[in-house]
């Protein structure tokens, strides 16, 4: 297997654990092998090691032994202060951007969000990727790369949970509804406005994850064998 072949296989096998993770299908305190994962994912050892080495400096697991690691225990208070970060830098972006003259023409938001509800995307997984870009296309169009970056950051790390959110068809409705007030006030330049409904809809948004992942949550322990079932009920913060 040449380099190429090889980072590509690690990469796929990165993008199955992680989405094991996010679909709680690796639950919150659960412990597993690479043996585990290798013989699961048909592949061998090593790719699987390189993913989940990669997935340890994300902080979404941590090594348990020579070849065992654990899912890292939620946290919700840490969740709590990223929320608030992402909505300092999101809210200030805003700001920003309703004062720039000329203002960016922001087509790409108006083709995805200010659509008529026969035009809207059903997907939930579509519809978390669509939001994502709504929110990271506002803070880059403010013009601030750093801020920018770390607004990036931050959304990785809450991407875990904040996908959750448009697992109910109604989230996905008021995202919809929710995005195209936000955007139509931030090209009216009506700051004040722009700002409370980004509020909003952060808090929202916010709540709603919460709730779903604590279900998520009491559903895996429900869903782990009795010997698993324990180490998740003991490792996870909630």
């Amino acid at each position: 297997m040449n380099d190429q072949t090889a980072a590509s296989l690690a990469g796929s096998v990165y993008a199955e654990i992680k989405n094991d993770l996010f679909d709680f299908r690796l639950a919150p305190g659960e412990r597993f092998s690479e043996n585990e994962l290798a013989a699961r994912l048909g592949v061998s050892r090593t790719p699987v090691r390189e993913a989940l080495y990669r997935l340890q400096i994300e902080g979404y697991i941590r090594v348990a032994s020579k070849s065992g690691w654990t899912v890292r225990p939620f946290e919700f208070e840490t969740f709590e202060h990223l929320y608030d970060l992402r909505a300092v830098l999101e809210l200030a972006a805003v700001r920003r951007l309703c004062e720039l003259d000329p203002m960016p023409a922001l087509d790409e938001l108006k083709q995805a969000w200010l659509v008529t509800p026969g035009e809207r995307l059903a997907d939930g997984r579509a519809v978390g990727a669509l939001d994502e870009r709504f929110h990271a296309t506002l803070v880059a169009a403010a013009g601030n790369p750093e801020t920018a970056r770390v607004h990036r950051d931050v959304t990785e790390r809450i991407r875990i949970v904040r996908r959750l959110e448009f697992a109910m068809p109604e989230r996905i409705r008021q995202t919809y509804v929710e995005h195209a007030q936000i955007l139509r006030a931030i090209l009216r330049r009506k700051t004040d406005t722009a700002t409370l409904l980004l509020r909003t809809h952060i808090d929202l948004a916010r709540a709603e994850v919460r709730k779903i992942t604590l279900h998520k949550l009491a559903l895996a322990r429900r869903a782990a064998p009795p010997a698993r079932r324990a180490a998740v009920r003991r490792r996870a913060s909630v």
